[in-house]
């Protein structure tokens, strides 16, 4: 196609046609000739291209494609006709032609139907638009006689020439013909990594660039004018479609059209409507019986299914279809999940540990213990009764399950499990930009992330116009007399199109967004508060009503029916605000205008994060450090809206109801949110599509009959909407496995196994529900690295408070070696509960059946450290509280610094970047230049040979005779030295 081939229409006054020209039909190879038409009859021209993989011609490979919408007749369907591009067909370089493709239409003028002026504005900015991309050297083809009716297809292609000016401008590391040998381990570590990849050959994938290398390419940023260093023995395979989409991208960014008075790129369009969507193409079909081989194929057969479980991700392969920024995803995913199952061992062990000396632990067998005879103080006003210690046995148990000596030791070991998987993500991080020549990417990574947004240029645009409009009423009575108006009318339009380059939007623009911001994420969290605080009250008036029950079964379980209720009620809601907080984030970032792609992005994460954190992990802090921490005590409780009495812990302390609470929550969020919504909305929306699409077919059984262009296929996918979403699912994850792990050592086990169905779904996901994302160049996580390493430290304060506070570690160790006897824990449980006088109760608290028990209780026990009633200081906190309290805060500051020390010294004591791969680099700096080196040094050798041969030129001249050399005047001119182009 012509590089700077542009389309026209007819004037008006032309009868008989509406777009094209006749010579336009011609070009096009609308008007076959016999032999044409017979041969059109006998080869089917979708298979020549692929079923849209390709132009008609079958060479050209489509790199990108726009979507657009038009309106169109019923009378001139009936007209329309598929155009089959003819490459005999002779072109000029300067005849002006239609863009080439399906579906032009031969309407006549009166069936022409009326288009309003919006439809009219779009098509002339599409006209322009494409024109402008056809002179920046792309080629273009039309398609608009599909299946979908009224949408419309812009295939484009990138030739060779465009490619290699791009790469050359975005600095793209390609690889050369220079090879070298990567360096192999020798001795032990030699064969310890044979033995490795022999025992682990059966979960490798069965992919080509999965396998270890012992060579490697040495890349360089391309160059056209060192062409002749890199390996060009195949053109069309040297950029990869990766790569050739994302080359045309930046070209669609970069390319404007300024008919709105203003520039617009393709996100401006894509706003605006202009194009309805704009993606780039997959390789072909993922199933089928005659599919031809395939990277999508192949990635759904070792990476998108289930059964492959148990393998490892090719992701190199991943990020060779899909770009660095997805493949650095999927990679971290598959980090995390390895890191998760040392963990997972680990807790398991601890949880096994609490199961065998569950019979051994002296203070529930004490609480267990009928002989003791404990009366324990009634749990709410009037309608709740003394009750027996021994009533509460089974949660004194099963706390212990969870509170144990092994859970201090846990928390310290997942402290350090997260300080270790951090350093080895950086690690891996460092092997795979080696391995994806990102090594000096920063350069490239500050010209893309200054890129305005569009949505900040129409800001601008809006603000410019309003600056321009309230100019000219300022001169409105005052105008200026021009001589020309024909030019006055061309400044003021060429002022218009860079209206957006003289203006910029300041903090006074943006303050009452930031003021929007700040009230809408206060109300936001305070929301969250209140739907706590109403589950509390739940909780308290359930539990006071069960309490009147007059049957024993449900007087017996009302502890554990109003946490399980509460605890589902908290899930729903959780799952319900998570959905509408990230609505919300992404509208309150919007409203910034925050002017590139990163800004937004960074923004729009921490926003989310913010709110989605406070929503999943509120209930977990209250019951953690809140819960029974306000109560009071008998004949003086806290009392909510003068009604309702404070909730206490279980007798075995908030550990066990803070474990039932966390699982339930990470399990529920993990199973239903993660999981099933994952799985089902793309289904339903895969349906929907589905049934609109049968609806169409159904009034045309020959369309129906046809086979889908490829590009029509994946326009019915989901478009990508980008990685914020599956990042968050893994962060908010990780905080559920290392802030409350002391609670619920099970945690990283549920985690790793929601993690292997989580990164098949995914994969199964990007690979068949989504259209193909636009490959991003990424060398990190970016800012999600930074909030991981804010959960670790936070892990690290969260577990000391819920040990020294929520548990009742430090406690027994006081009683251990400040009041214990004999040095055991017998009569720790009678050293932590304190005596109330049932003739102290206040008026209207007392229990209306006092002798439930069968018998008049004086003295009943309630868990908190005060002085018995026959002291002089009788129900004032006791110095044993303040002996506890003391330990408790001791305890957090000793065990917090030397978690952090132990952590600080994990990440000063492991490497960022392995010795081998700082080596590698090293390596492939000097190899570089002495490839430049050699390269000047041939070129010296070259002038030297060319100066020697001019010198004895030169020597055989002046041996002429001078008067052959005067005869033959300007002779000697004939023997002049030769330029050299170095």
């Amino acid at each position: 196609m012509r590089v700077n081939e542009k389309y026209s229409c007819l004037p008006a006054e032309e009868k008989g046609i509406h777009i094209i020209n006749i010579r336009a039909i011609e070009d096009i190879g609308y008007v076959q000739h016999e032999s044409t038409l017979l041969n059109s009859l006998s080869r089917n021209p979708d298979a020549d291209c692929k079923y849209g993989l390709y132009f008609r011609d079958g060479k050209r490979k489509v790199d990108y494609i726009l979507v657009y919408h038009y309106k169109k007749s019923s009378a001139g369907r009936t007209l329309t006709r598929r155009i089959h591009h003819n490459d005999s067909s002779a072109r000029s370089t300067k005849q002006d032609q239609p863009l080439p493709g399906k579906g032009v239409h031969l309407e006549m003028v009166e069936n022409e139907p009326h288009v309003d002026y919006h439809e009219d504005d779009k098509r002339f900015r599409r006209e322009e638009y494409e024109g402008n991309l056809i002179e920046a050297g792309l080629e273009l083809e039309r398609d608009e006689d599909t299946k979908i009716h009224g949408v419309g297809f812009v295939k484009i292609h990138a030739p060779w020439n465009v490619l290699c000016r791009e790469a050359e401008f975005l600095k793209l590391k390609m690889p050369t013909k220079k090879m070298y040998e990567i360096n192999q381990t020798h001795g032990l570590l030699k064969k310890i990594n044979s033995v490795i990849q022999k025992i682990t050959e059966p979960i490798q994938p069965k992919v080509a660039e999965h396998k270890p290398q012992t060579v490697k390419r040495l890349s360089y940023a391309f160059s056209r004018e060192k062409q002749h260093l890199f390996d060009l023995s195949d053109r069309d395979s040297f950029f990869d479609s990766k790569t050739r989409s994302t080359i045309v991208y930046e070209i669609l960014k970069r390319t404007t059209c300024t008919k709105a008075k203003y520039s617009m790129g393709i996100t401006s369009l894509l706003a605006n409507g202009v194009y309805s969507a704009a993606y780039p193409l997959h390789d072909g079909d993922y199933e089928g019986e005659n599919v031809e081989p395939n990277d999508r194929k192949l990635l759904c057969e070792e990476w998108a299914s289930y059964g492959v479980f148990y393998k490892y991700q090719p992701i190199d392969l991943v990020r060779k279809y899909f770009g660095e920024k997805i493949g650095l995803y999927f990679a971290w995913l598959g980090v995390y999940t390895q890191m998760l199952i040392p963990a997972s061992i680990v807790g398991i062990i601890v949880f096994l540990y609490g199961c065998a000396t569950v019979d051994e632990n002296i203070p529930s067998m004490e609480m267990c213990d009928q002989r003791n005879n404990i009366t324990m103080c009634p749990l709410c006003d009037r309608t709740c009764s003394y009750w027996k210690m021994s009533s509460a046995c089974a949660t004194a148990r099963a706390s212990h399950l969870f509170d144990n000596p092994a859970t201090v030791f846990f928390s310290v070991f997942m402290a350090l499990w997260a300080a270790t998987f951090m350093e080895h993500w950086k690690r891996k991080q460092m092997r795979l930009n080696y391995r994806w020549d990102l090594t000096g990417f920063e350069e490239e990574e500050e010209a893309v992330k200054d890129h305005p947004r569009a949505e900040y240029e129409a800001k601008v645009l809006e603000k410019s116009l309003r600056r321009e409009y309230k100019h000219k009423e300022k001169h409105r009575y005052f105008p200026e007399v021009t001589a020309n108006k024909w030019r006055q009318t061309v400044k003021t339009v060429m002022a218009g199109a860079k209206l957006t380059d003289k203006e910029k939007l300041t903090w006074k623009d943006r303050f009452p967004a930031y003021l929007t911001n700040f009230v809408g994420i206060i109300f936001m969290v305070g929301l969250t508060f209140a739907i706590v605080f109403g589950v509390i009250i739940y909780r308290i008036s359930t539990a006071a009503a069960l309490a009147i029950s007059s049957t024993p079964s449900g007087r017996s379980s009302v502890r554990v029916t109003v946490t399980a209720t509460a605890v589902i009620i908290n899930l729903v809601v959780i799952i319900i605000l998570d959905e509408v907080y990230g609505c919300i984030a992404r509208w309150l970032t919007q409203i910034e205008v925050p002017k590139t792609d990163k800004n937004f992005e960074e923004r729009l994460i921490f926003k989310a994060f913010l709110l989605k954190f406070v929503n999943a992990y509120t209930p977990i802090f209250y019951v953690a450090f809140f819960k029974g921490r306000f109560v009071g005590r008998p004949g003086d409780y806290v009392y909510i809206f003068h009604s309702f009495r404070m909730e206490e812990c279980a007798p075995g302390g908030c550990l066990m109801e803070l474990c039932i609470q966390l699982s339930i929550i990470m399990l529920g969020k993990q199973l239903i949110q993660n999981n099933l919504f994952e799985i089902g909305i793309p289904k339903m929306k895969k349906f929907i599509r589905y049934m609109k699409l049968k609806r169409r077919r159904s009034l045309d059984h020959e369309e129906h009959m046809k086979k889908k262009q490829r590009y029509e296929v994946d326009y019915n996918l989901e478009p990508f909407a980008g990685l914020t979403p599956e990042y968050m699912e893994m962060i908010i994850q990780f905080g559920f496995v290392t802030l409350f792990v002391a609670s619920f050592p099970l945690a990283p086990l549920f985690a790793l196994l929601n993690n292997i169905i989580e990164i098949r779904l995914d994969a199964k996901k990007f690979v068949t529900e989504l259209r193909r994302p636009v490959a991003v160049r990424a060398k990190d996580i970016g800012i999600w690295y930074n909030i991981l390493r804010g959960i670790g430290k936070l892990a690290v304060i969260i577990n000391a408070f819920v040990i020294s506070f929520t548990s009742d570690f430090i406690p027994r160790l006081v009683y251990l070696y400040m009041y214990s006897e004999n040095g055991t824990m017998h009569g720790f449980v009678n050293h932590t509960l304190s005596s109330f006088n049932v003739s102290d109760f206040q008026a209207g608290t007392a229990p209306n059946d006092p002798m439930d028990l069968g018998y008049e209780v004086q003295i009943c026990r309630y868990k908190d450290y005060r002085e018995p009633p026959w002291s002089e200081n009788k129900y004032d906190i006791s110095k044993d509280f303040w002996a506890v309290l003391a330990a408790r805060l001791a305890f957090v500051i000793v065990f917090q610094n030397l978690v952090m020390f132990m952590s600080d010294f994990v990440d000063w004591i492991i490497p960022d970047i392995p010795k081998d791969i700082s080596q590698q680099i090293h390596k492939e700096k000097v190899l570089m230049v002495e490839v430049f080196m050699r390269e000047e040094q041939g070129k010296l050798q070259m002038l030297e040979t060319w100066k020697d041969k001019d010198m004895k030129k030169g020597e055989n001249c002046n041996s002429h005779s001078p008067k052959l050399s005067r005869s033959h005047s300007g002779s000697l001119s004939s023997c002049h030295l030769y330029p050299v182009d170095i």
